[in-house]
């Protein structure tokens, strides 16, 4: 079979005429026409919002949506590490506060040991500059829930550490009991004064005339009142709780009952001279965890007793 061939009229040689490289110009012109359809079919399938579902509309948005999100991701990390750094900088006064309170402050050793783990990378499945992004944000997030942790078990920690230090100072036995002479050194070693012997002296004497007002020197229960087979004669011993107790001796009359809860400042006893004494005074003792302690040790010498006369008769 012949090849197609195309012919014309030539008016020029009044023949017919073969028409030469007539197939490379169609396929050119039909491309150049395919080309002008496509660039048509697009816009007007961008005019009316993409109905034939090429995406091309949706791709440029979602290039754009991608650039917000970008940018305020930034804009979170910047701010959420902004936030950070101020719940870390609050740890300096949540160790005065712990301090305050007698308790230890939280060295930087314990706060990197609840920060551990953290810096785990993550692959989120999206461009790198992304997923960097995302694993810096997820670990500042887990950095500051953690020292959130931290310090809300520490502000629990010094709040009940408070409310035991409130209810520990109230028991103290912080006051001087009786108005009156003592000396400095009368704890511990020393010449018994009616047996002429060294022995120890287990807390000091205050001079004072008989009958003169004895307060408790802080709250607690009196386990005992009354005249006792030592030397001490009528006596009286306080129980403050947390480890401390007080003796009160030599008294002439106490006004308080075994079992009776009593407060720093409360009358107890009237002084006296009871039991081995050379001269009226006040024998006063206080114990911690059984031990004895040196009473001066605990002693406010500016204690207004008649202010304290004052309250009692308030009260009454």
């Amino acid at each position: 079979m012949g090849k197609f061939r195309l012919y014309y009229f030539s008016s020029r040689s009044l023949t017919f005429v073969e028409a030469r490289w007539f197939k490379t110009k169609f396929a050119l012109l039909a491309a150049l026409l395919g080309m002008v359809m496509l660039v048509v079919g697009f816009e007007v399938n961008q005019l009316y919002e993409d109905p034939l579902g090429l995406g091309i509309h949706r791709n440029r948005a979602l290039v754009a949506e991608n650039t917000v999100l970008k940018n305020q991701l930034k804009v979170f990390s910047s701010r959420l590490q902004t936030l950070y750094s101020r719940l870390t900088a609050l740890s300096d006064r949540t160790n005065e506060l712990r301090l305050l309170v007698d308790l230890p402050k939280i060295d930087e050793d314990t706060r990197k040991a609840g920060y551990g783990g953290t810096d785990d990378r993550v692959d989120f499945g999206t461009a790198a500059g992304v997923n960097s992004m995302l694993n810096d944000l997820r670990s500042t997030i887990t950095k500051a829930e953690r020292e959130l942790q931290l310090q809300q078990a520490s502000y629990r920690e010094t709040i009940e550490k408070y409310e035991h230090n409130k209810d520990l100072y109230r028991c103290l036995p912080a006051i001087k009991p009786m108005e009156g002479f003592y000396s400095m050194h009368d704890f511990g070693m020393r010449l018994h004064p009616v047996f002429g012997v060294r022995r120890p002296h287990e807390g000091i004497d205050i001079s004072n005339d008989i009958g003169t007002p004895v307060y408790a020197t802080g709250d607690g229960v009196v386990a005992s009142a009354g005249r006792t087979e030592a030397g001490y004669g009528i006596m009286i011993l306080v129980n403050h709780g947390f480890g401390y107790a007080s003796v009160y001796a030599h008294l002439s009359k106490p006004l308080v009952a075994a079992g009776q809860r009593v407060k720093r400042g409360d009358l107890i006893a009237l002084s006296g001279r009871t039991g081995i004494v050379t001269g009226p005074h006040l024998h006063y003792e206080v114990r911690l965890n059984g031990v004895l302690q040196n009473p001066v040790d605990y002693f406010f010498d500016d204690i207004d007793y008649q202010s304290i006369k004052d309250q009692l008769a308030g009260r009454q």
